[in-house]
């Protein structure tokens, strides 16, 4: 059973940062992306950032380029998200999940991914 449990959320002024974590449990073997996704109040889920997590190969939605880091920890079973230089409008619910099935090389839509987190509350206050 894969489990992911996201992390790190909490409430920031508009300009800050904050370190947002998931820890993912099974099926490390067989994993190949680790995504984050973000979704705000009346919208739809949108992709933020991905890892492979064999690889470490990364990339990013545009918005985020430049002030977002994701990366992993192999032996944590972790992966990360740095959020520097926040917006108010990137208030939203962060969820994290897991790509089993390796079908895109670089998934950025959510139906690519198999297992999701809870999500994480992030509050951007301008």
């Amino acid at each position: 059973q894969v489990q992911l449990v996201e992390s790190g959320g909490g409430s920031v002024q508009a300009g800050g940062s904050l370190r947002l974590s998931c820890g993912i449990s099974g099926g490390a073997f067989s994993r190949y992306h680790v995504g984050w996704f973000r979704q705000a109040p009346g919208k739809e889920r949108e992709f933020v950032a991905g890892i492979s997590w064999t690889l470490s190969t990364t990339w990013y939605a545009d918005s985020v380029k430049g002030r977002f880091t994701i990366s992993r920890d192999i032996s944590k079973n972790t992966v990360y998200l740095q959020m520097n230089s926040l917006k108010p409008e990137e208030t939203a619910v962060y969820y994290c999940a897991a790509d089993y099935s390796g079908y895109d090389a670089t998934p950025r839509v959510a139906g690519r991914y198999d297992y999701w987190g809870q999500g994480t509350q992030v509050t951007v206050s301008s």
